[in-house]
């Protein structure tokens, strides 16, 4: 017979090893949440938040107390590097080597939770044109590393915004496994425009503020713009310069096609002083921005220069586009040479302004430079900022390529060119996304997040997640926590979803959501860029029947006045919704053939119940964005005006 003695030395010797810090428990009180000394208002208040869920699960809340105190404590949570920490850890590295790098170390007695930090202290409050932004840091290390600890370490879940979707586990006693080290640092560290209108200061259709925050994606630290950099400019220069505006075929300098759509002439000097002092006025006004825009302004195809220096940054064998002017046409080499060439020139001389400093040019690879460039290549301080529509809409071909290119190809083609790049999808509404129904393309979203992170991308701007939770909360969801982390399993947090939101009915609800994402990609594989009034035939009343069968399944799974039946009603709101939709979009479709008042009626019967519908779970879908009034629902109200076909597509087309 062997001896047993080497597998219980193996045993003994892990014991020894595997330790725990209790947080709480019945016996234990919760030890003291310590910030470090001046820290900004921000990682202030998230040491509350922290301490606000020690409370929810476990009915004791720590004390909360600034600087170091004096003695220390036996047990403590630390919030933020601290010197007093060190002898705590001696083995532990507390310098942060990378942008927004987050660390949670815990042994018997201590837990640091800790990340990069980057403020000026007399620049916390930033105007912007949109009000005041209170707390305002270059990089929030040490808040996003309490929002990974309440998620990883003490279980907290927020599947959508509001109470309900807040899933906080009940426990008595709060154990964290020691010796344990997590080091992170987010590849996409421009993450904000990922849910534009709940970013960071944003008062635009956004309802979900706090979310994006506890999801670690409102307070990143690239503040990318996700649109053109001189729509001002017509206004301010065009009477004292206007020589920095694009030469038109015609010899003037007429700003066309509009004054927030003009042109300039990239290859004149003058445009690079002024730029300069845009980004010094800039600076003033928010010393933590570190990316400057000088992309061109919109209306691709119309107004580009044509004098012989901005033309010979063409490269003759980029391809072939249609350029407009004012009564005129022709074809032309893409502009992707010429919009590096500047991009580059803006670059060298922002560096030789600002040595040493992290500063980048931001340039939209964009209507007549979505095709990559044929030789210019980025400056190490130039970031490409890639306008390919393929978010939720696979195969669908830029209108203004001459070749057929696809918005997946030309990502690809500058993905292995530039050592790094933003992802600035359109969205559009194959399947109703704008309005609100279930377009949900989750599968697909996995795959292109995780192939535009391996193609080094820093930044995601999505242009525009409307937030309707009830319609199109799980790729909501994921979309989210893969932005943190792209290496994350997306079916594992697909798993956790369904079972920690829905319980006994995650099945029925997973079954819901899977069949109309695969009713979903058959349509809109047939139904690249849909008319609204095409919705129909993707929402047959078959479809939706086989969707009410399985959330009554789900309903019946939940038991009665639990957590979980609330969440499947949460869902069913959004199935009652898509129902009410369809049938006042099917109702209009029929109104606009021939004007009947008694259709008429109907829709706005139709539209006050929407509203009522809506009100009861404002998280479900948002109001805001989907009001008859808004352009997304035009032609949905018998007061709207008659919509207009929709033009095919053609390669000189603007796009809008």
């Amino acid at each position: 017979m062997k001896s047993c003695l080497p597998l219980l030395l193996v045993i003994f010797a892990a014991q020894l090893h595997a330790a725990e810090f209790v947080l709480v428990s019945k016996e234990v009180a919760p030890p003291p949440i310590i910030v470090f000394k001046d820290a900004p208002p921000r990682t202030r208040e998230v040491a509350n938040v922290l301490a606000g869920y020690i409370n929810k699960i476990s009915g004791q809340k720590p004390a909360v107390q600034e600087g170091e105190p004096s003695p220390l404590p036996e047990r403590a949570i630390w919030i933020g590097f601290q010197p007093a920490i060190k002898p705590l850890f001696p083995n532990t590295d507390f310098e942060f080597k990378h942008p927004e790098e987050i660390l949670i170390t815990a042994n018997e007695k201590h837990v640091v939770i800790a990340g990069r930090d980057r403020w000026d202290p007399t620049k916390l409050d930033i105007e912007t044109r949109e009000g005041v932004i209170k707390g305002k840091q270059q990089e929030y290390g040490t808040i996003n590393a309490v929002y990974t600890f309440l998620q990883d370490q003490l279980g907290v879940r927020w599947f959508w915004p509001g109470e309900l979707g807040e899933d906080v586990p009940k426990n008595e006693r709060i154990v964290i496994s020691t010796p344990l080290e997590h080091r992170h640092h987010p590849q996409i560290r421009s993450r904000g425009g990922v849910f534009n209108f709940s970013s960071l200061g944003n008062r635009g259709y956004g309802a979900s503020h706090e979310w994006t925050m506890l999801q670690r994606l409102q307070l990143d630290s690239f503040a990318i713009e996700g649109g053109h950099g001189f729509a001002d400019w017509w206004d301010k220069y065009h009477d004292k310069h206007p020589e920095i505006f694009a030469l038109q075929p015609d010899g003037t300098r007429s700003g066309f096609p509009t004054p927030r759509t003009a042109k300039l002439c990239m290859s004149n000097p003058k445009v690079w002083e002024l730029w300069l002092e845009s980004v010094a006025e800039d600076l003033k006004s928010d010393p933590h921005l570190t990316i400057f825009n000088a992309s061109p302004n919109d209306s691709w195809s119309s107004g580009h220069c044509v004098c012989a220096n901005c033309s010979a940054w063409d490269h003759p064998d980029g391809e072939s586009r249609v350029f407009n002017w004012f009564k005129h046409n022709e074809k032309r080499p893409a502009t992707s040479d010429r919009d590096l060439t500047f991009a580059n020139k803006l670059g060298e001389l922002l560096k030789q302004k600002y040595p040493g400093k992290d500063y980048r040019v931001l340039m939209l690879s964009y209507g007549h430079s979505r095709p990559a460039p044929v030789k210019a290549r980025p400056a190490d301080n130039v970031i490409m900022s890639i306008v390919a529509n393929f978010f939720g809409r696979a195969g669908l071909v830029d209108r203004g390529s001459t070749r057929g290119d696809t918005y997946r190809q030309q990502f690809e083609a500058w993905s292995g060119i530039v050592p790094a790049m933003l992802w600035r999808p359109n969205t559009g509404s194959p399947a109703g996304w704008q309005q609100g129904l279930p377009d949900i393309h989750i599968a697909q979203t996995v795959r292109d997040l995780k192939d535009v992170a391996a193609a080094h991308c820093e930044g995601i701007y999505i242009d525009g997640v409307w937030e309707h939770w009830a319609t199109q909360g799980p790729l909501y969801y994921v979309m989210a926590q893969l932005v943190w982390n792209p290496g994350a399993d997306a079916d594992v947090i697909l798993k956790d979803y369904y079972q920690r939101a829905f319980g006994p009915a995650a099945d029925s609800v997973r079954e819901y959501f899977e069949a109309l994402e695969r009713e979903r990609m058959a349509f809109t594989a047939k139904n690249l860029e849909p008319e609204v009034f095409e919705f129909p035939k993707l929402y047959t009343a078959d479809v939706l029947s086989a969707a009410q069968s399985r959330l009554d399944r789900a309903a019946a799974a939940a038991p009665a006045d639990s957590i979980y039946a609330r969440r499947v009603a949460f869902i069913q709101t959004g199935l009652t919704y898509t129902r009410m939709m369809v049938e006042t979009i099917t109702l209009m479709d029929r109104y606009w053939q021939k004007k009947d008042e008694s259709i008429a009626a109907q829709v706005k019967a139709n539209w006050q119940a929407i509203e009522k519908l809506t009100a009861v779970h404002p998280a479900a879908i948002n109001w805001k964005a989907v009001r008859p009034i808004t352009p997304r629902m035009a032609g949905l109200h018998p007061d709207s005006a008659k919509p207009k076909p929709k033009k095919k597509a053609k390669a000189n087309d603007l796009d809008l």
